[in-house]
């Protein structure tokens, strides 16, 4: 038999209402050893709000509560599981806990409620990893994108596709064991119509998972260059409010500033990083050290320039750095005497793209944030998609690599034995993205991530 768990489902603070959720076998009985009402909760009707108040051990009252218990099957866990509905603070939901806790229950560990809900079949491993979409959600997009997976629609496809390598498994299977057969259970060039729309299907279905993936998690953006040529600025331009320190004195910015706002429903995580440049300073050392991981780490990196000023050897050396990753040339300050052109930064960096902006006077704001959600979605509405984690692109992606190898095997004749193993592996990193026969090593890295009380 499970424990029974508990723990606070809404957020700590003050609030209008605070909710302590309890779940597993005998929670209502032991709900109602602290809550007394007209009648005890083992006596309501199920999802039947009821009024009534806590008692701690010693016999003092101290909140008055609803309360509201769910049937085994028919909860977010389908466990036998209470709702107790505190008033919102600190101590009222403490105090509920604790008692609780003393007499019998324990504290949920993260995500521990989601993870019984998949472990008891309510939701599948995708859905139950959509939860964590949901609540994270910094759009209406990305929002929508987690509700399909959370409705079933991601999981529907994956099911369908796994169906399909499975019976296509199958038939190379029977022909690998009954070989006197002349023309064989499915034909070679019937495979290969089979695996090539598979694969069709697969990669469509991981276009629309990329798409969910920029909305789930964003684009990590790292502000770049060289000192006082303007990334604090730009920071707070794109935010449109000041959240970092501008001066004039270079090197203002030590450390890495984060933050996020949404454009064309696509969060955009931006990372104002430390002036780039040779120092004997320790504590701006470190902050050049952090920036120069920024750029490593990024999606995309705006190099910003001074127009203001000469192309210097710092410019030159970080050019080289970003040339071959996802970047944009800012030329900042456009409302001052320029001393580098357009044109000049062209013929320099010929395969950057190049945006001219007034940071200060907000000029060219509203194009630079399009120009940088087209880096990265490439000009495509990410819109209709589904929301996944990375966890779940690799395996589709490596479930594809498989389906690729095994195509090749079948139109060079290499042998079914070899196909049915390429086939395997398609099938096993769908298994492992549906969460069928999921390791605890596998639960308790996607349940980690959770919040507790979720």
């Amino acid at each position: 038999m499970e424990d029974i768990i508990t723990a606070l489902a809404t957020a700590w603070g003050e609030s209008g209402i605070a909710v302590v959720r309890l779940s597993g076998e005998g929670s209502v009985s032991l709900a109602d050893k602290i809550f007394t009402g007209q009648k005890k909760l083992a006596g309501q009707p199920a999802r039947f709000l009821t009024l009534g108040r806590l008692r701690s051990s010693d016999g003092e009252l101290f909140d008055e509560v609803l309360a509201v218990r769910f049937a085994k099957g028919a909860s977010y866990t389908a466990e036998e599981s209470v709702e107790i509905h505190c008033h919102g603070g600190l101590l009222p939901a403490q105090k509920c806990m604790e008692e609780l806790c003393s007499m019998g229950a324990r504290l949920a560990q993260p995500g521990e409620f989601t993870r019984r809900a998949f472990v008891n079949g309510r939701i599948d491993l995708p859905q139950a990893e959509a939860v964590l979409g949901v609540i994270r959600a910094e759009s209406d997009e990305a929002l929508y994108a987690s509700s399909r997976t959370l409705q079933g629609a991601f999981a529907e496809k994956l099911r369908s596709f796994l169906d399909d390598i499975t019976e296509l498994a199958a038939f190379m299977e029977v022909d690998l064991d009954f070989p006197e057969e002349d023309e064989g259970y499915i034909t070679k060039e019937d495979s290969e119509i089979r695996l090539v729309d598979m694969i069709s299907a697969g990669e469509a279905l991981l276009a629309d998972c990329r798409s969910g993936l920029i909305l789930r998690e964003g684009i990590k953006t790292a502000i770049i260059g060289r000192p006082n040529v303007g990334k604090s600025s730009l920071l707070n331009a794109l935010l449109k409010e000041d959240r970092a320190i501008v001066t004039s004195v270079p090197g203002t910015t030590r450390d890495r500033i984060e933050a996020t706002f949404t454009h064309k429903g696509i969060p955009i995580r931006i990372i104002d990083t430390a002036g780039i440049r040779e120092t004997i300073d320790e504590v701006e050392c470190i902050g050049v050290n952090q920036s120069l991981r920024s750029i490593e780490e990024a999606d995309l990196r705006v190099w910003v320039i001074d127009a203001g000023d000469e192309l210097s050897e710092e410019d030159m050396e970080l050019g080289g750095r970003v040339s071959s990753m996802k970047h944009l040339v800012v030329l900042n300050k456009s409302d001052i005497p320029q001393k580098i052109s357009l044109d000049q930064l062209k013929k320099s960096f010929p395969s950057s793209r190049v945006v001219s902006v007034s940071a200060l006077k907000s000029d060219g704001i509203e194009e630079l944030k399009d120009i940088m959600v087209n880096e990265i979605t490439g000009g495509i509405k990410v819109t209709g998609g589904y929301g996944v984690t990375s966890r779940q692109i690799e395996c589709l992606s490596a479930a594809l690599t498989s389906l690729r190898e095994t195509l090749k095997i079948v139109s060079e004749g290499l042998g079914d034995d070899l196909a049915i193993t390429c086939l395997s592996d398609s099938r096993s990193q769908l298994a492992k993205l549906l969460g069928i026969d999921a390791t605890e090593n596998l639960l308790d890295t996607v349940f980690s991530q959770f919040c507790i009380g979720k």
